[in-house]
């Protein structure tokens, strides 16, 4: 019998590229807050706001692994950062230990170490550098994973996604992009990989302009069979330059780096 893998988040962008290539390896338990109207054979939807715990209790009972992809994913004020990442990443975790279920993946985010300049390279020990509200609830969830391991035995693969998309969009994406069949490999490891107690990896492709050491990742068995240097040229083609804001283009994160609400203004999906 497949693994039942309860997926927050279940109707954003990421979550629907991973059930397209889960369709067939687990029992996926979907959950948002609003309901999903094309399930698939293998598919379930369960209703949840991540802030009701009584809510986040039900979706979680029974599950064998959880993939946790619900959060507010760009930049916002505090309260909205506050209840959705933070009290509904907390409400999860809870929830998850009160229940049994002892493998989560969370969907941590590039913006965790956004303020690291572009000029450097980083692996999974390095020190958190947040570039907004957003990442500063990633770093709050990598902390709360750490804890759940070491106190309760809940195990995770916090997985810091660059972008996620079929093909890079723009000069800094050539740097942190993902393909969906990538991150799809990453998740698969984080559900069933047998040695998983904490562990940080990051949620790029076979990048030869990446600015982070997967060396973790590799580690624990991830081959990307996907490059992002197979689209430089078309992408440099149409996107030559960036922003034009020196602290955007200079740092790791991006637009994250400089604005108040939102991510890159210029772009519809701006992780």
């Amino acid at each position: 019998m497949s693994k039942v893998v309860l997926m927050t988040g279940a109707g954003g962008g990421v979550a629907t590229f991973l059930r397209a290539q889960f369709a067939d390896r687990y029992s996926l338990r979907l959950s948002d807050r609003a309901p999903l109207k094309d399930l698939r054979d293998g598919e379930n939807f369960m209703a949840a706001d991540l802030t009701d715990m009584d809510a986040v209790r039900r979706a979680v009972e029974g599950a064998d692994a959880i993939v946790h992809l619900g959060a507010f994913s760009v930049e916002a004020n505090w309260q909205v950062i506050r209840e959705a990442n933070i009290v509904g990443t907390h409400n999860l975790y809870e929830a998850a230990r009160q229940a049994g279920v002892r493998r989560i993946v969370f969907a941590s985010s590039n913006h965790a170490v956004g303020f690291y300049e572009r000029s450097e390279t980083i692996d999974h020990t390095a020190f958190p550098r947040p570039d907004s509200r957003y990442g500063l609830s990633k770093v709050f969830g990598e902390a709360l994973a750490s804890l759940y391991a070491d106190k309760y035995g809940v195990q995770s693969l916090c997985v810091r996604i660059g972008n996620v998309a079929d093909r890079p969009l723009d000069v800094r994406r050539l740097a942190i992009w993902i393909s969906p069949r990538d991150l799809a490999q990453l998740v698969g490891i984080g559900i069933d990989h047998p040695d998983i107690h904490f562990e940080i990896v990051y949620g790029m492709s076979d990048n030869k302009r990446a600015w982070w050491d997967n060396a973790n990742a590799r580690r624990l068995g991830y081959r990307p069979q996907d490059r992002s240097e197979d689209y430089a040229e078309e992408v440099l083609a149409a996107c030559p330059t960036e922003t034009g804001d020196p602290v955007a283009d200079s740092h790791q994160g991006g637009n994250f780096c400089s604005t108040e609400s939102g991510g890159n203004p210029t772009k519809p999906d701006p992780a």
